[in-house]
Parts: structure tokens; sequence; C-alpha cells
């Protein structure tokens, strides 16, 4: 008998080291992917795309590509006027372009054929007569009322390209900066930046003779999909299946309903055959959906001894052509502004400009990245000007357990203190600020992050995640769940949460996920839900099936101190006398009948203290604190991160290897952000560089070294004290960097990412400032 499996008078915990339940498949190649799946008869699709980034279709001659041999189908946006779009309040979009293309790379038509090539050919085939329009390019012309709107339909006098603008004022700003000893205020630019996860977006449609629909999709959000395919396709909610298989990464990127998507659907009702509809890594840029190229200003005031007391916060995001999540992206640069610190008097604006780009959306930490940035530079910039400690300006400041934002978030556990102290300690941030030698600096940045929107997309009272369970005489136990497992883990999170409350292994429990037609709701893999949502639920039902087992092996063992641990169902005071769980089970069972149990969870209600704050609250935060050590070369502007210690307060790591896994991720990705990531394109909206071998994400080479520590607070409403690990690690890691080149150089980067040019041009500008300072003093 091994040690696992050695009745311990314990339960199994939830904790445990080990690698994922789905990992082996993974790296062996026998996991199936949907690009992996074939149908008899199936047939491949190809779009054509824009050349124009803004124009008018005047007209679309598709005969000589229906006429091509191979060719099944070609649709247009006739074929599929009903329009779309993720949010309820947004309904911008269209399956392929009606009346008008908004970006150079928007879908104007789909074919289907026996091949991927013939579909390509036929695609080419297709005529299209363009009347090109003036371009919105910026966030000044979207703010001009004199250009042309982008969507017709928002047409009203004075109108600009502002999908949204949100304003919002708690306490009292100008007393706030009455009390200030010193008031600072600078401008920030943050990039835009996309996802590149290793697997493309893919779909794989079936008609089936009753006329109903699978799709088989590398989505984030399947519930969510399968109430837009039924309504762009006109169909009953009931006759469509959505189903996730294997996805290879999405990062936010595939948190919306594609194009390809949904004419993979309409492709395959119309021809009757299998459609597969694959994008190449170039048309993944055209997709897009990733960070928001965001302005800022920013003005904050502290007290001599570091008090924060008042910030008022601007913010410009130039989004692309369609809304995607761009509604709560405008409140989101707000509305986390406070956290993690206590700021009683302050104020917010932002806009979320429609651009002639691909459209942005949400990527990994969506809409805090931008301001974390800002604010973390300018609390630096603060801690420099008082002659303070930036970390002892950020632990005066920060938000202390069960307390409430002046914005009316409800903060739970918070363990940021043991962060900072942890990665200062680790780091040795005291002993090298300021003393590493030339042109080497060591920066420190914090931050918070949710874990779940505290609202769902689509409005309702009903549970927000819902997990069955099944424990069959074997002694497996099933686990159904509605869950989108992407790579973060959350198949294992659930057999973790149910395995440990049953003391059995992982491995004992098989996850059924994300399958419309089978699996009970779970809204998506997105603002780092699952683990808080799905967790709770998969808790709920496991305790209900503990609870069964428990009792039937009670009466069996005769005695009320039964333990469930190492696979053995015993008396506390007579472990000798185990029950198999499979045992247990059988009994159990005799005694309930079939052992099935339903779990869910819905938020607490919330934030209701201010009613405009719809978007923001969670049922708890996460937070984290960093710090980056760098050299920076005078000559040539290259950045070097040699090292970085990441330090997360995760509530309780469910399993130890999978939330330092998402860490070192979050500061992988930062990294490339901070360095060199940026969707750039010309003055007439042409991508610069659609592919991975121009846009540069980093290698081995250019990430550092890095140190990750778990801080747990044990969350009281998490599940077995679980938050979010996936996307706020992320938020330090660019500010914490641009905090060390300060450090090693004296210049503040105001703009990422830090590109040798930008370096240098800042060194620049610090040593004309020197000479004509020097020059003043001198005369």
């Amino acid at each position: 008998m091994s040690e696992h499996e050695k009745p311990s008078g314990e339960p199994v915990p939830v904790g445990r080291r080990g690698g994922k339940i789905d990992g082996l498949p993974k790296i062996t190649g026998a996991a199936r992917f949907t690009d992996d799946l074939t149908l008899p008869g199936m047939l491949h699709g190809a779009f054509l795309r824009s050349p124009h980034a803004h124009a008018r279709i005047l007209s679309i001659d598709v005969s000589a590509a229906a006429a091509l041999p191979g060719v099944y189908a070609v649709l247009t946006g006739a074929d599929l006027p009903t329009p779309y779009g993720v949010i309820p309040v947004a309904q911008d979009e269209h399956a392929l372009a009606v009346g008008k293309v908004l970006f150079i790379g928007d879908e104007v038509a789909a074919v289907a054929a026996v091949d991927q090539e013939t579909a390509r050919r036929a695609a080419a085939l297709i005529r299209v007569e363009y009347e090109p329009l003036e371009g919105v390019f910026t966030i000044e012309d979207a703010l001009n009322p004199d250009k042309p709107l982008l969507h017709d339909e928002r047409r009203r006098k004075g109108d600009t390209n502002v999908l949204r603008r949100v304003f919002q004022k708690y306490g009292d700003p100008e007393a706030g900066f009455a009390e200030a000893d010193v008031i600072l205020e600078s401008s920030y630019d943050y990039p835009g930046s996309t996802h590149v996860p290793l697997e493309t977006q893919v779909a794989l449609a079936q008609p089936h003779p009753d006329g109903k629909l699978t799709l088989w999709s590398s989505t984030q959000i399947p519930h969510y999909l399968h109430r837009i395919v039924a309504k762009v396709l006109g169909m009953r909610e009931q006759d469509v299946r959505v189903i996730k298989p294997d996805v290879g990464a999405g990062y936010g990127g595939k948190s919306d309903p594609f194009a390809n998507e949904l004419c993979a659907a309409a492709l395959a009702r119309k021809t009757g055959r299998p459609v597969k509809f694959i994008l190449d890594r170039e048309e993944v840029f055209y997709a897009h959906r990733g960070r928001h190229p965001t302005r800022m200003t920013l003005k904050m005031g502290v007290t001599k001894d570091g008090r924060i007391t008042a910030a008022d916060f601007k913010a410009w995001a130039a989004g692309g052509a369609y809304a995607s999540y761009g509604v709560v992206t405008a409140y989101y640069f707000g509305v986390f502004l406070p956290l993690p610190y206590k700021l009683d008097h302050w104020q917010f604006e932002s806009h979320r400009c429609y651009t002639n780009h691909p459209p942005c959306g949400p990527k990994r930490g969506h809409g805090a990245i931008q301001p974390r940035f800002a604010l973390e530079l300018h609390l630096d910039k603060l801690a420099h000007a008082i002659g303070m400690s930036p970390e002892a300006l950020r632990l005066k400041n920060t938000v202390e357990p069960d307390t409430e934002t002046s914005n009316g978030l409800r903060i739970t556990s918070v363990a940021l203190k043991e962060c900072v102290d942890k990665v200062v300690a680790a780091s040795g941030y005291l002993e090298k600020r300021g003393k590493l030698g030339p042109n080497r600096g060591i920066g420190l940045a914090t931050s918070a992050y949710m874990c779940g929107a505290l609202h769902p997309i689509v409005q309702s009272e009903m549970p927000q995640s819902a997990v069955q369970i099944c424990a069959d005489r074997s002694g497996r136990v099933s686990i159904l769940s509605g869950t989108a497992d992407i790579g973060q883990g959350s198949n294992h999170m659930l057999a973790a949460i149910v395995a440990g409350r049953l003391g059995i292994p992982e491995t004992d429990c098989v996850v059924l996920e994300s399958d419309t037609g089978l699996t009970p709701v779970d809204l998506g893999s997105y603002s780092s839900r699952v683990t808080f949502f799905a967790g709770n639920a998969a808790k709920m039902a496991a305790e209900q099936l503990y609870a069964v087992i428990r009792a039937a092996a009670a009466e069996k063992l005769g005695g009320d101190d039964v333990v469930m641990a190492g696979g053995k169902v015993f008396r506390a005071s007579a472990p000798e006398k185990a029950l198999e769980f499979a045992d247990a089970v059988q009994l159990a069972e005799e005694r309930h009948g079939t052992l099935g149990f339903v779990g869910h969870y819905k938020p607490p209600k919330i934030g209701s203290r201010f009613r405009r704050q719809s978007v923001g609250p969670s049922p708890a935060y996460s937070f984290t604190a960093q710090v980056a050590e760098v050299v920076v070369d005078p000559e040539t502007g290259f950045v070097t991160v040699e090292r970085i210690w990441a330090a997360h307060d995760c509530g309780k790591a469910l399993n130890p290897t999978i939330v330092e896994g998402q860490i070192e991720g979050c500061v992988y990705m930062g990294v490339g952000e901070a360095l060199g990531e940026e969707q750039s394109y010309t003055k007439t909206g042409l991508h610069r560089a659609p592919s991975i071998l121009e846009y540069k994400i980093p290698t081995v080479f250019e990430t550092p070294e890095i140190t990750t520590i778990i801080v747990e607070s044990n969350d009281k409403e998490g599940p077995y004290g679980a938050k979010e690990a996936g996307e706020g690690p992320q938020l330090s890691t660019v500010p914490a960097i641009a905090n060390a080149i300060f450090d090693a150089c004296g210049v503040w980067m105001n703009e990422a990412p830090f590109t040798p040019d930008r370096v240098l041009k800042a060194i620049e500008r610090r040593d004309r400032e020197a000479r004509r300072a020097a020059a003043e003093e001198g005369a």
C-alpha cells in the first residue's frame, strides 16, 4: 500500500502538487483538438477578406467562384443578415460584411469546397466593387464629429465614433487634492497587442437530417456561442449543440463568437455536409480581439507621509471596427483603479472608440493592464518626489481584509502586504534599489484582479455555473461541467475539489466538459471566474455525495467518526477496518439509489450601493506583488530583464504546480508586452506584422529567470479558500520593469513597449535636460 493509499485518519487535502489529469494526452499528442476531427464528406471553408479599411460594398459577383469545380456553396452578408455581438447592448457585427467593410481583413464572403486550396482559389475569384470611404484611424479621428461614422445606425447629430463614454466620481476629488502636499500629472500610452495562442481559431459544423446542428469549436465561451449561433442562423437553441474539444490556449482571444464558427455552421446547413473552417496565422491577427491601445492621463496627490489623497484618471482606447467587449472595457479602465489601495476621493473618465482596424477585445488582464501600468509608474514618481521608498508608499495605502472600497467593491481576503514583504525579501529590493551600479536597476509594482464578474453577460438570476457529479459502482466519479478548459487547468481544478472532498486520487475522476448537449451551463473562461464559480459548484455537489457515502459507511462500520482518505473509508478510531471507496459507493447506492448530485453557484449580491456599478464587483480579488531586475545598454537602448520575483495571493493553491505555471505564464506575457509586442498599422490601416515572424513574442532567450511565490489568504468564500491565478499576476509585470528602468538609468518610460529606440530617445532627453540644467546653474 503506497503512502497515498494508506488510511491516515485525514481526508485527502486540496493543495497537492502534481501534473494535470489531462496533461499526459497533451504531451503525448493524444489530445484531440478541433482540427484533429474529421467527418465523412467534410468540406473546407475559406474567406474573401476586404483590401480596404473602410469602404461601401456596391456589388458582389460570386458566379465564377460558384462555378469552380469542387465548390459546394458561397455565402455573402445577404445570406446572414442578423447582427450579433457578445454583449447584448452592442450588437454591431455580422458573420459577413453587410453594406460596408470596416477594416483590412474584414470578412466579405465565405466558400465551402472539397479542400482548403480549392476554397481559397474560389474566394479569390469573387469580384467585389467597393466605394472607398474616409478612414478613422486614430483616437483624434474617432472623437471628431466631422469624420464618417463606422456604424451608420448610430447616426445622430454631433455623433462621434465613441462606442461608450463612462464617467464616475467618488468622494470629493477637489478636496482630496487640496489635502495633498505633492500633486503630479503625467500622460501614458499602452500599445495594442494580440494573444498569439498556439492553436488558431478552428470550427467544424455538422448538419443532421432532423435539421439540428453540432458545432465543434476552439472557443472559450461554449454557452454564449451556442446562443449566438442559434440567433444568427434562425434556429431554436435546443437544436444547436456546441462542443469544445481540447483547446491550444486562448488568453481571451477566443472569448467572442467568430465568423469562421458562424460561417461553418451556415455552410454546413446549406450544403448538407460537414464543414471545417480553420483560420491561418495571418487571419488570426485580423480576427484579433486583443489588447486595446490606450492613451491615459493620471493626476494624483499625496501627503508628505505617503497617504494618497486623490486621483483623476482619463483613458481613450482605439478599439477597432466592432464593439466586442468594449462596453465592459470602458468600465474596467476605471472601476479597478482604487485596488489594491485605499482611495476615497477620485474620478475617472474613459472612452472606448471605434476605428478602422481589427476589433480589440479581452486579453489576459482585460481592461486592467493599461491603467495599472499608469498607476504603478505614477506611484514610483510620487515616492521619488516625497523621498519615500516605493515599497513603503504602497504598504501605507494597501487595502485591508473585510472592507469596502469607495466605489462599493467588497474586499474579502487580502495578503498583499505579505506578497510585498516576500518579493522584497527574496529579491533584495531594499538593498539593491539605487545601488546596483550604472545601468542596472530594480523595480516594484503591485496589483489586484477579479475572481469573476459578478454579473453575467446576459442578465438573469439563474446560477452562473453548475456541476453534476455521479459515482459509479467501480469507484469512478464523473464530473460534468460546461467549463471551458483552454489550458489553464480548470479540468484538474474540478477533479481536485471533488477528489479532495471524497478522499480519492484526482485520477479516479473523469471530467466531461463543454458540451451544451450534455453538460450543465457554465458561462465560460473569462474574467478569471472559473475556479471561484465552477469550483464552488463542484464543491456543493461533492459535499452532497460525500454526505451520502459517509452516512452509508457509518451504518456499516458502526460509528459516526467516518473519514474518507487515500481511497479508503474508515472510522478514525479504527482505521484498520477500512472499506474500499468503491465498496462504500455500492453501500450508498443500495441505500440511496443512483449517486448523482448537482451543485451550482450564484455570486452574492454585492455592490448595490451604487446602481451604476454593474461592472467591476466580484466575489473576491486576488493580489500580486512583483520585483523586476533589468540591465539597460545606454549605447543601444536594449533592455534585458534578468530576473522577476512574483508573489501572488491566490487564496489557496489547489495545485501549487499549476498555480506556479499560471504565474510564470502571466509574467512571460507581461515581459512580451514590456519589451516588444505591439499590434501596429500603417496610416491606411494595413497591419504591419500579421505573423509571428514579424510580431515579436519572447523566446526562451528573452524570458528572464522567474521566481514564483505562492501566498495563501484562504478566502472564506472561495472553494476551499481558492481565488484566481490565471490573469492577475500579469498586471504587475510591465510597470515593475518600467520602474526598474528608471532605477537603472533615471528615465521614466511612459510609453510601452520599451523598445531600444524609445529607450534611447528617453536617455537622450535625460542628457539634454541635464546639460540644460547644468548650463542654467552655471549661468
